[in-house]
């Protein structure tokens, strides 16, 4: 052990941090690095020598929280208002997304599910061009969060992180009212959904640029769930004929940019990592108990990077504490760290536990790396 292992001290400088996905914020260690954040997170995503793997809670700004004043969280059942933000309701809320999709916040899921019972957005994709209203970004209420959470943020020595949404397909299912719908309007009009895909990478290309005159974005993570937890919903051929191009298109502009980009996907989706190193995709963050992500990072890991949302947690499992968290730090590092491409977050509730597994994986990596 190179680097001794500070105890706990709850009167050292920590720093409050927003939580992703939350109104939340969370008081973490205030660590010495011996290079910039920022340097070091360009290193990890281009797998040339980082210093240590990144973490999430320390090491990056989550700017989706650049929110409007919050609206209050509606009760149970009710209505939310226009911009309502879900992420952190204790209830089920119901809101109507900027396409007009009509969801509800499912708090035992963690997540919004498309409202059942209602009429899609669009009943028939080849009407596309007629059923779709834009939304526009240009309005106050998405420039304003923005405007506020630079003159926040917009100094620190931080990786600003930007979690954009929902890509190609996740709109085309919400729009189409649910993937069997999607599913079979891509059998049976290819050229329908491919042209309407274009259109959506096309306008999401333009809000990215839109957001980025004032927010100079270091990392973008986009959500696009390609498959089940068996197998992806769709083959090869339709990666290649329908979804690749506009994903390509988005991906370019974003990296155009200077950031690296992230790919959220769900289900067992290993068959599509080649895809992924060609759109070039920085990382990937794949659901760890349908992919064998170890052979991934053995076999891919000098093109693509790897993220598993916090550590190497099979099962989705309530964290461990002391040393059995810092062995499961260990074995993270061990598996995923090799020649860069990852970061890594330790998520425990415990001040003392969030402590202790900070600092092992900023210096247990650096170790690592030093070796």
């Amino acid at each position: 052990m190179k680097y001794p292992r500070p105890p706990y001290d709850p009167n050292a400088e920590f720093e409050e941090m927003p939580m992703m996905f939350s109104s939340d914020t969370m008081k973490v260690p205030k660590l010495d690095y011996p290079i910039s954040v920022k340097e070091n997170f360009r290193r990890a995503a281009r797998r040339d020598h980082p210093v240590w793997v990144p973490n999430s809670l320390t090491d990056m700004i989550n700017v989706n929280q650049m929110e409007l004043e919050a609206p209050p969280i509606p009760a149970e059942g009710e209505a939310a208002p226009p911009a309502f933000n879900p992420w952190g309701s204790k209830v089920r809320a119901n809101f109507v997304d900027d396409f007009g999709c009509t969801w509800t916040f499912v708090p035992e899921a963690g997540g919004p599910m498309l409202t059942p019972g209602l009429p899609p957005v669009v009943s028939d994709i080849t009407q596309w061009e007629k059923q779709v209203k834009w939304p526009d970004f240009s309005r106050h209420e998405y420039l304003e969060p923005q405007k506020k959470f630079m003159e926040k943020y917009g100094n620190v020595d931080k990786v600003l992180h930007l979690n954009i949404g929902q890509s190609c397909t996740e709109r085309l299912v919400a729009l189409l009212g649910g993937y069997t719908q999607a599913m079979v309007a891509m059998a049976e009009e290819p050229e329908a959904v491919h042209d309407f895909l274009m259109a959506f990478a096309t306008f999401t290309r333009d809000r990215f640029l839109k957001m980025t005159q004032i927010a100079k974005i270091d990392f973008v993570t986009f959500h696009d769930d390609w498959g089940t937890e068996r197998d992806t919903f769709f083959g090869p051929a339709m990666m290649e004929e329908i979804v690749y191009e506009p994903t390509k298109l988005i991906i370019d502009a974003i990296k155009a940019h200077g950031a690296a980009f992230e790919l959220h996907s769900c289900g067992k989706i290993e068959r599509f990592i080649p895809y992924m190193i060609d759109l070039g995709i920085d990382f990937v963050q794949l659901q760890r108990r349908a992919n064998d992500v170890p052979m991934l990072k053995e076999k891919f890991g000098d093109r693509i990077g790897f993220n598993m949302y916090g550590l190497e947690n099979v099962d989705n499992a309530p964290l461990p504490t002391g040393d059995e968290l810092r062995a499961l730090v260990h074995r993270t590092v061990d598996l995923y760290a090799q020649g860069g491409g990852f970061y890594a977050s330790v998520m425990v509730p415990d001040p003392e536990q969030l402590w202790d597994g900070t600092y092992e994986l900023f210096l247990y990596s650096r170790e690592y790396y030093e070796k």
